[in-house]
């Protein structure tokens, strides 16, 4: 469980670095096809289907990967 959890960490201390030093890196994240976005005078809603997909479907690959040991 320990080591889990520090590398749930240093992942996420990476992607804090990629987003601060590397905005270009992950601007295409929702903004994928399927992503359902309504804009509106009254209001925006926004939906990212896709987006949300894509994160369960790899943190699912990463989990598996690390729970196999």
């Amino acid at each position: 469980m320990g080591r889990l959890l520090i590398t749930i960490g240093v992942i996420l201390v990476l992607i804090g670095i990629a987003l601060t030093y590397a905005p270009w890196l992950v601007n295409w994240f929702g903004k994928l096809p399927g992503d359902i976005r309504i804009e509106r005078p009254g209001g925006s809603f926004y939906l990212p289907i896709t987006s949300m997909i894509l994160v369960s479907i790899i943190l699912s690959v990463v989990l598996s990967l690390l729970m196999r040991r």
